[in-house]
């Protein structure tokens, strides 16, 4: 992957990167690109004045922007088919209807260029596999054989035009050695930002997630608290009335047994006194009771 030249996205400088990345190279800055859209321009006017230069169309012209180029960075689909006209190469609807009776598998082609929305990007066979080279992401993007034309119609599906390059483009290291050895990707690189995006969302999200538990976890505690509490009181308030009832019953088996005591000195022979050993034996009998 190191020998792929993959520039990455500065400000919106995409037709550039769309540019270098298909050509494997710094081929094209933007004062070359602006020089080819000034270009153009001179040549709408040249054009427009032909009707006559104090014509209603020829002063609406002149006051328009330019269509080839913004402050911005952005560069036209005609700067682009210029720039690439110096190395012999051309542009070819993909989705047309003459490229598409010609009936190509994508595999057999060398390279698209895709543009949506002002974004270009390429995709580029280097060796025998398809890199999608786009500039928003942190390196090339390993596409395969089956996965190319899929890949191509998810595009056109969201909206992209697709264009075919034709000729021989330049050569480069990563086209040498990748036709030798083919690589792996373990893992696909990600949106330029994306980590960054991630990392801070996710560690926002986890300090949130943190937070509420404490909060949680310490109103759970006040709960058990409480509810430890409540139950001690519960506890230490069953207790007092086990007492309570234990006291009552243990007096009045005591009163029981003193009523039982009365009675049997009561039923007590009255022609005399008890002798001694009465005296004893019924005493130990109120003991063993």
């Amino acid at each position: 992957m190191e020998s792929i030249f993959h520039e990455k996205q500065e400000g919106s400088l995409c037709a550039q990167h769309c540019l270098n990345n298909l050509l494997q190279g710094e081929y094209f800055t933007p004062v070359d690109l602006s020089s080819i859209a000034h270009q153009l321009d001179e040549e709408e006017r040249m054009r427009m004045a032909e009707g006559g230069m104090g014509s209603e169309e020829y002063r609406t012209f002149l006051q328009q922007p330019s269509g080839n180029m913004d402050d911005s960075g952005f560069f036209s689909i005609q700067v682009i088919s210029n720039a690439l006209s110096v190395w012999g190469l051309e542009l070819i609807l993909f989705n047309s209807r003459e490229y598409q009776r010609l009936m190509i598998n994508p595999i057999n082609e060398k390279a698209f260029i895709c543009n949506y929305k002002e974004h270009w990007f390429t995709i580029r066979k280097l060796g025998q596999q398809w890199f999608n080279l786009n500039s928003l992401l942190t390196g090339p993007e390993l596409i395969s054989d089956t996965y190319l034309a899929l890949f191509l119609a998810q595009l056109q599906q969201e909206g992209y035009s697709i264009f075919v390059i034709r000729g021989n483009l330049p050569d480069c290291d990563a086209e040498q050695i990748l036709g030798i050895m083919k690589v792996q990707q373990q893992q696909r690189p990600k949106l330029i930002g994306e980590d960054e995006a991630q990392s801070s969302s996710g560690m926002g999200t986890y300090c949130i997630i943190f937070q509420h538990l404490d909060q949680f976890l310490e109103k759970m505690n006040e709960a058990v608290m409480d509810e430890d509490e409540e139950e001690l009181r519960k506890a230490l308030a069953l207790s007092r009335q086990d007492m309570e009832v234990e006291d009552e019953e243990a007096d009045l088996r005591r009163a029981i047994q003193l009523s039982m005591q009365g009675k049997a000195l009561l039923e007590a022979p009255q022609s005399g006194k008890l002798s001694a050993e009465d005296l004893r034996k019924r005493r130990q009998a109120y003991f063993d009771r």
